[in-house]
């Protein structure tokens, strides 16, 4: 009988591993998108910026129609996308950098204290 048990609990063990993995690797692919697009955002406002000429207002504009779009979720407040924008301008020089970043997890990937308060939940 104590075999059948320890058998079952070996078993169980094994299903809760496969579970916890593969939580962890979705995770992990949420977070590797979800800094995909952090950049892609701050990219797009420096872009835009340098090449219209687009200020403050803007970013504050886009704000509040993403907050309308985006009803309930968090994350698209002005101070959120100027983090963003600080993101790009952060990293996109280094060229050995720009493929890493999106393999750090974001928490590690705050080299700026601001940075620390963009914690974006899609």
């Amino acid at each position: 009988m104590d075999l059948k048990i320890n058998k079952y609990r070996d078993f169980l063990a094994d299903i809760k591993q496969r579970i916890k993995d593969a939580q962890y690797s979705a995770m992990k692919a949420v977070n590797k998108e979800q800094i995909q697009l952090y950049w892609n955002i701050g990219k797009s406002i420096v872009e835009k910026q340098n090449e219209l000429g687009w200020g403050k207002s803007v970013v504050e504009k886009v704000s509040e129609d993403l907050q309308n779009e985006f009803v309930g979720q968090a994350g698209w407040s002005t101070r959120n996308l100027w983090l963003m924008k600080q993101f790009y301008e952060n990293y996109y020089k280094n060229e050995i950098m720009q493929p890493l970043v999106a393999e750090i997890a974001w928490t590690d990937n705050r080299e700026n204290e601001n940075l620390k308060l963009l914690d974006i939940n899609l």
